[in-house]
């Protein structure tokens, strides 16, 4: 997916997209992005964060509704909401190394909003939020890693991270620079809006 799109999306230190940077298909190397239409350029950036965020097209679809029945800026609202899902909220705290990982960890019940336990990938998180490991959790070889890769990640402004006690908070809404992406949101309002 990341070389097809021509961006990591994966977050993996072994991207594919960094062995080999050309798209996938039998051409291999000689083959050469065809310049795109208007609706393509639209279509890729929709795929993009789709593929980021790693949500089907039904559930992408009803975020962006969420978003064009807010008042204000449509793509800020829906970066707002995929950021503000429980399984990137974990990734971003640097619970786990990749997105897909952070939703595997909420699948399988790792974590406890507000000390509820939450196993729904896309709860949306609130501000004043707290996101922490079950005790019952701790002991899982998953978690062995948990403290240093917080401890070398740094969240982002709207969360709050605290490895030692393996805890992170939501104190405000992303804004601004928390809200830059891979993709262009407007092409994807673009999209929707024909």
């Amino acid at each position: 997916m990341c070389r097809r799109e021509g961006v990591s999306l994966c977050g993996r230190e072994r991207c594919a997209l960094k062995r080999r940077s050309f798209p996938p298909g039998q051409h291999g190397p000689t083959q050469k992005r065809s310049k795109l239409s208007g609706y393509g350029l639209q279509l890729r950036e929709k795929q993009k964060a789709k593929r980021l965020y790693n949500i089907m097209e039904r559930q992408f679809r009803r975020y962006f509704d969420e978003a064009r029945r807010k008042t204000g800026n449509t793509s800020e609202h829906l970066i707002r909401i995929l950021e503000l899902r429980l399984d990137n909220a974990v990734y971003r705290l640097g619970f786990a190394k990749t997105r897909r990982q952070a939703r595997q960890m909420v699948n399988h019940g790792f974590f406890a909003i507000n000390k509820k336990s939450v196993n729904i990938p896309s709860y949306a998180v609130k501000v004043d939020d707290e996101i922490s490991i079950k005790e019952n959790k701790l002991s899982k070889k998953m978690i062995d890693g948990v403290r240093e890769v917080m401890a070398r990640s740094s969240a982002p402004k709207w969360l709050h991270a605290t490895p030692a006690d393996l805890k992170g908070k939501v104190v405000s809404l992303p804004e601004g620079e928390d809200l830059q992406t891979v993709f262009d949101p407007t092409l994807i309002v673009e999209l929707y809006s024909r």
